[in-house]
């Protein structure tokens, strides 16, 4: 057992430290201050002079003051139960005052009603400016967020919009590219039949000279119109052969189209699907700005 030279603790120096480090506060049946110690006082800004006989709803904003939930307040106190909380006090100058506070309903000697209200509190303004300070800059922070995805979402809607069409454009380019291709075909095939018609005609126009040669003095006239044909022919096959080399020409460059035109498709096709994972993100980015707004609230009504 220890037996060093301790001094007594007495009631008194215990209350003389309660008062010394606690802001206390009593109140009447009828809410008005009956005592309050120079902490309390100081805090809100008074002297304890000036806060003897204030009623308690002028330590209240407004909204509080004339709320149901003042009423029901005091009520519960009156029946005696207590209540412990972070609470908003107005001080002197009509300024925010926020008070870690539990009030404690005093009894009767014969404890059978309640003759006053005694409220001990701490000041805890600069932890909750801080914690606002924080809050609001979680909540402008959140807030940044959700427009810069806002944002975001509609470019990339516009931009997957343009490119829909840039796509839409390029497959109707492509079957424009498939007709032309496909009428080339046909030229080409007009074009090995029109050949077959000249070469026929070449070797009709070769059997009349032979023809028109032994008809002699006769055959002169048929002659001359059988190297006239003749020439005619010649004339076509030449046609023919350019024309064949600019169809070919024309197939050629409707190749290299079609193949640039599925490449800008694949491509296309390729942001489409970049654009459409962004926007996902984007959307993501929104609901956690959003559920980080929600948490920073109740963040600050926890703390």
């Amino acid at each position: 057992m220890y037996t060093g030279n301790v001094e007594q603790v007495t009631d008194e120096l215990v209350v003389k430290s309660l008062e010394a480090n606690l802001a206390i506060i009593r109140f009447d049946i009828d809410r008005k201050v009956a005592y309050v110690n120079d902490l309390f006082a100081n805090t809100v800004g008074y002297t304890k002079e000036q806060m003897l006989g204030m009623h308690h709803k002028e330590l209240c904003f407004p909204d509080f003051a004339n709320s149901p939930a003042y009423e029901k307040l005091w009520r519960n106190l009156k029946s005696g139960k207590n209540y412990q909380d972070k609470i908003e006090r107005k001080d002197r100058n009509n300024q925010a005052v926020w008070l870690e506070a539990t009030y404690m309903p005093v009894f009767s000697e014969d404890g059978k009603r309640v003759i006053s209200i005694t409220k001990v509190a701490t000041n805890i303004t600069a932890r909750q400016d801080s914690v606002t300070d924080v809050v609001d800059k979680l909540k402008k922070m959140s807030e940044g967020l959700t427009i810069n995805a806002e944002v975001g979402i509609k470019r990339s809607d516009e931009l997957l919009t343009s490119i829909n069409q840039i796509a839409k454009e390029s497959t109707e380019n492509t079957n424009t590219l498939e007709n032309l291709k496909q009428y080339a075909d046909n030229i080409q095939h007009i074009v090995v039949t029109i050949r077959e018609i000249a070469a026929q005609t070449n070797l009709l126009a070769l059997n009349a000279a032979i023809e028109a040669a032994r008809a002699g003095e006769y055959g002169r006239g048929f002659d001359v119109v059988a190297k006239e044909v003749r020439k005619l022919s010649l004339r076509v096959e030449e046609s023919i052969v350019e024309v064949r080399e600019g169809v070919g020409a024309i197939v050629k460059e409707i190749d290299v189209i079609s193949k640039g035109t599925g490449r800008a498709q694949e491509i296309a096709k390729r942001c489409q699907e970049q654009i459409q994972v962004a926007m996902k993100e984007f959307d993501t980015i929104a609901t956690s700005a959003e559920a980080l707004d929600n948490q920073s609230q109740e963040v600050s009504k926890i703390i």
